[in-house]
């Protein structure tokens, strides 16, 4: 009795791992489809025109994935080193390792070494949660064993090796050789690698950038392990031992440019590519990161000019009302409200090479330079000049500056408009060239008439400008649009004569495959010569005349201010021999600024102060314009005029005295 007791339980506690394990064998499905069909998600990177990393771009996990092929053989040595010798040769699971450690179980009391191979590790980071219980040891055996028979030992390491956590928010050994040490796979020295292995054991503990030492000796112990299998000579050892790698301890998103990484995203959603933080695309910009930092402190730089010198305004005003016994009046302009972009191009390429959307990305992240739509007021004289020029006009025509009521009907009712200049000044006579120097609205208005508003609207087609409206306010830049737009009409000045689409977007790469190239538009507007004439007007309106203070020493430069009623907008749209840059200020809300900044005061410093910091960058920049053929220079009344073919000298029996014009 005694022995079919001993035999029936001896039969029992064989059959007993059997029975356990056909439990689990036909109690669950086993799915093992996330790991054969893997598809994580994967981070995107943005990069610079010069390939410097603008910005990590990520869901949940940032991830980037390497290929079996990227993934240097000394990785593999030094991960089947230090967590599973055996691995090219078990199906799954080591029966010898699990032993090993029960019998130390056994002997402890308590589990002090695991048994799990890099399949099983994968298995439990992917299909399973990470509870220790018997049944999850069990079920992560039987997936492990699925999976060895579904996939090569190749595919479950890139699995592995992409998937595994490495501290810091790294998922996968690219994304952590990126982020600890700003490299790529294949530049990592045999210690970083050892570091890199040695973390997902415990990747808070073994964190470089958190306990140095403590890193440092888990990866020792990789070489050494690696050095006792004979993989690497004593030499390499050694030399590994004592190397000390740089730890960088940066953010995830590494986000250099978060109105780039903004724009981008939007760019890319307009264009059907919505999964920018879990694609895995490569983003190649237009932006020079050095200029992108430069316009967004010269923005900085500009508004607490403006800040501080309506903090003067009102001194003055409480000086002079408490000397005069009166109550204080103040501009009640809200400089709460106060803010700006900056948009600069390649002008020949139209190349966006900094876009700057407010002053404080963390107080604001709208982006004005692209989704502000705002009246560019004076800045757009150039344009109506321009078809004048290209209609044989020349900077010595003479133009009427004298004011005029104009009436005309809205809705029924007779209304009157009369128009005046900045100054309050009238000059009678004045030559196109001053009249935009010094941006009369009178003149330019009168020139409107000159041309024919029918004419006009017709020759402005070939700008391509947008919601131009049909009657004479087209004199002062009433339409509305964004900064970038205006950079955009502003090549046809800066890029003799030739309109270039803008590009911030270069190229877009999947998976190493080119996806996307920017396109080239190109609109001819006027000849070289034509346009020449208008850079030495626009050139003279910094050195003379309402954008003075957007001048820099060392560099020609060119461009007009822009001013609205009232003081609402602030712009200065200029351009050096190869680069084009537009500032705008105003209150978001659309209200008057306060009365004294107008587009030369507050937006000129600001252009200034990137030009400045553009030559810091690139003293070999041109600094000239180039004159092309076909350009004659004459010399009036002390000052140098340019004609061409098109717009010819005065002859000297039709110069006239101006005061006998104004004697009708």
């Amino acid at each position: 009795m005694i022995k079919k007791i001993f035999f029936s339980l001896l039969l029992l506690g064989l059959l007993s791992p059997f029975l356990v394990l056909g439990y689990f064998l036909t109690a669950y499905s086993y799915d093992i489809s996330p790991l054969v069909e893997y598809k994580p998600e994967i981070s995107s990177r943005i990069y610079d025109r010069n390939g410097d990393k603008i910005a990590n771009v990520f869901h949940k996990k940032h991830r980037f994935y390497a290929t079996f092929e990227e993934i240097p053989p000394r990785v593999v040595e030094a991960l089947v080193a230090i967590e599973d010798t055996t691995f090219f040769e078990h199906p799954g699971v080591n029966i010898d390792a699990i032993f090993r450690a029960a019998i130390k179980v056994v002997r402890a009391g308590k589990a002090v070494e695991g048994a799990s191979t890099i399949t099983q590790q994968l298995v439990k980071n992917v299909l399973l949660t990470r509870e220790k219980k018997l049944s999850r040891k069990i079920k992560e055996a039987i997936y492990a064993i699925k999976i060895e028979r579904s996939l090569s030992k190749e595919q479950i390491l890139e699995r592995y090796l992409n998937e595994i956590y490495y501290g810091h928010g790294y998922y996968g050994i690219k994304t952590a050789a990126d982020g600890y040490f700003h490299k790529k796979l294949s530049d990592l020295t045999l210690k970083e690698i050892a570091i890199l292995v040695g973390l997902p054991k415990a990747p808070s503990t073994y964190a470089p950038t958190k306990n140095y030492e403590i890193s440092m000796g888990r990866a020792n112990r990789v070489l050494k392990r690696m050095y006792v299998l004979g993989w690497i000579d004593e030499k390499t050892y050694t030399l590994s031992l004592e190397e000390r790698p740089k730890v960088y301890d940066t953010t995830l998103t590494q986000n250099k440019a978060p109105f780039i990484v903004d724009e981008v995203a939007r760019q890319m959603r307009a264009k059907g590519m919505k999964d920018l933080r879990t694609g895995g695309y490569e983003v190649y910009t237009t932006i020079d990161l050095r200029l992108q930092a430069a316009g967004r402190e010269a923005l900085k730089y500009a508004y607490n000019l403006s800040l501080k010198r309506i903090e003067g305004y009102r001194a003055k005003a409480e000086a002079k009302a408490k000397k005069l016994g009166i109550e204080v009046e103040y501009d009640d302009a809200n400089t709460s409200l106060l803010n700006g972009a900056l948009v600069s191009l390649d002008s020949a390429t139209g190349d966006v090479l900094a876009l700057v959307g407010s002053t404080d990305y963390k107080k604001s992240s709208y982006n004005r330079a692209t989704q502000g739509r705002r009246q560019p007021g004076s800045a757009f004289k150039p344009f109506i000049y321009q078809v004048a020029i290209d209609l044989g006009f020349s900077g010595a025509t003479p133009l009427v500056d004298i004011a005029k009521t104009y009436e005309y009907e809205k809705d029924g009712e007779e209304k009157k408009w009369r128009p005046h200049n900045y100054s309050k000044n009238y000059h009678g006579l004045i030559t196109l060239r001053e009249a935009l120097i010094h941006s009369s609205n009178l003149a330019t208005i009168n020139l409107v008439n000159d041309i024919g508003l029918g004419v006009l609207l017709r020759e402005f087609k070939k700008f391509g400008i947008k919601n131009i409206p049909n009657d004479l306010s087209i004199s002062l830049g009433t339409m509305s649009m964004s900064p970038l737009e205006l950079a955009k009409y502003y090549t046809s000045f800066s890029n003799k004569g030739v309109q270039k689409g803008t590009n911030l977007i270069s190229y877009i790469e999947k998976n190493s495959q080119k996806i996307y190239d920017k396109t080239d538009v190109t609109r001819v507007i006027t000849t070289p010569t034509q346009s020449y004439i208008m850079t030495t007007i626009l050139r003279d309106v910094v050195n003379r005349g309402t954008g003075i203070r957007a001048r820099v020493k060392g560099i020609e430069l060119a461009g007009k201010t822009g001013t609205t009623n009232n003081n609402v907008d602030g712009w200065f749209a200029g351009f050096s021999p190869t680069m084009e840059t537009v500032v705008w200020f105003g209150n978001d809300d659309n209200t008057p600024m306060h009365k004294k900044e107008t587009g030369g005061r507050i937006s000129g410093p600001a252009f200034s102060h990137y030009f400045k910091d553009v030559l810091r960058y690139y003293p070999q920049i041109q600094r000239k314009f180039e004159q092309p053929e076909g350009i004659v220079e004459v010399t009036i009344k002390g000052r140098k005029e340019y004609f061409s073919d098109i717009s010819k000298p005065p002859k000297s029996d039709q110069q006239e005295d101006p005061q006998e014009e104004l004697l009708f």
